[in-house]
């Protein structure tokens, strides 16, 4: 396997830290080329003295000083704001890109690495939430490849290996159900920033986090499976797994299912998306059978958790929808975070913003971000600030 030249986007976040520290275990595979972060500034530094990427991009221009002084005399370029995340998305001196920029920020670099034919380590959901139907087709067309990052899309991706020419019957997503399963509404009215971000199984970043304890990081997982991997919306499934030992699971037109089991730890999705089709050997935990463990499935509670129904019916609709829903699940998340709503407020933000905004079947890309602006200023109306 030669050395891979790897383009970390949105290197401060937990997927870029974990990416670079799978880089940093196996220096004689892969390099850093290319680090991108919003405006944490201090870490970025302290990244780029360490790997000593080709470049830079601070997307936060008021940072952009502080970035070319501190690593002035280096071999690094350094360049900032949005457009730069573009153009360097754009060049030929990376072999694969790390989409790990939050929410619908990162669609645009990722859609410009795809239409230049460049493998991608797809960490970003919302980048096929939002316009799948463009990114696949765009990916066929410039044949780049889209591996995904995803626990359980890796999952479902490595259980399809060896598959190619057997049809699925259906996917099944696993859920945690993140850290308020089997709480009801009468708990959850009263629940605050500190005790959402508390996930029982993974550590992720503060937007994820509150995706999962609503439930909304599934229904936007399961509109991604469906660009993914092409399927009908009745061919997937959402199971609460609270144990994340089991990351996923595709049942075959026979019946049979397969799953891909681990512990819960993003570096091995990460680690198998870099060096696929390759299986690299590490040193992380193993899950062990010799100890008395079980695996339980249940239902989710859509009920409850209304943002899963919601994302599903939006998956179900089409068209502009899964935007309209993104957008406002986004600006829910970073009001709740500051305490601006509550947690149940989230869905109501979500759903009344999904009625207002106008419905597009057939959505172009200018489309979407235009739904994604009317969405988002909408949503941010109804917040009392």
């Amino acid at each position: 396997m030669n050395q891979k030249r790897i383009a970390i986007f949105g290197s401060t976040g937990s997927i870029g830290k974990q990416t670079l520290e799978v880089i940093a275990a196996h220096p004689e595979l892969f390099v850093a080329e290319i680090l991108t972060a919003h405006s944490n500034e201090s870490l970025l530094i302290e990244q780029a003295l360490q790997f000593t990427p080709n470049m830079v991009v601070i997307v936060d221009v008021t940072k952009y000083a502080i970035v070319k002084k501190a690593l002035e005399g280096k071999p690094i370029k350094v360049f900032a704001g949005e457009e730069a995340l573009e153009q360097v998305a754009a060049m030929d001196c990376y072999d694969f890109m790390m989409a790990g920029i939050v929410g619908f920020a990162g669609l645009k670099p990722t859609l410009t690495a795809v239409e230049n034919g460049k493998a991608i380590g797809l960490a970003n959901k919302e980048t096929l939430v939002v316009a799948g139907d463009i990114v696949m087709r765009k990916a066929k067309e410039n044949k780049a490849a889209i591996i995904p990052v995803d626990s359980e899309h890796s999952a479902i991706f490595q259980c399809l290996v060896g598959e190619h020419n057997n049809p699925i019957e259906k996917i099944i997503l696993t859920a945690s159900g993140g850290p308020f399963l089997g709480k009801k509404p009468n708990f959850l009215v009263n629940v605050k920033r500190d005790h959402a971000l508390q996930h029982p199984n993974w550590s992720m970043g503060a937007k994820i986090s509150i995706d999962s304890a609503t439930l909304m990081n599934k229904g936007l997982e399961m509109i991604e499976a469906k660009w993914l991997f092409n399927l009908a919306p009745n061919q997937i499934k959402v199971v609460i797994h609270s144990q994340s030992i089991i990351h996923s699971m595709v049942q075959f037109e026979d019946g049979s299912i397969k799953a891909q089991m681990g512990l819960p730890d993003m570096k091995l999705p990460i680690q198998y998306a870099m060096a696929f089709p390759q299986r690299l050997k590490n040193s992380f935990p193993r899950y062990l059978f010799d100890k008395p463990n079980q695996l339980s499935f249940d239902e989710p509670d859509m009920k409850t958790f209304r943002n899963l129904y919601l994302a599903k019916e939006a998956m179900e609709k089409g068209g502009n929808t899964p935007c309209i829903l993104n957008a406002a699940n986004e600006i829910a998340v970073y009001a709740f975070l500051r305490n601006r709503i509550g947690f149940l407020e989230m869905t109501e933000l979500i759903e009344k913003t999904l009625e207002k905004i106008n419905y597009i079947s057939e959505p172009t890309l200018e489309d979407y971000f235009e739904t994604d602006g009317e969405a988002r200023n909408f949503a941010a109306s109804l917040i009392q600030l």
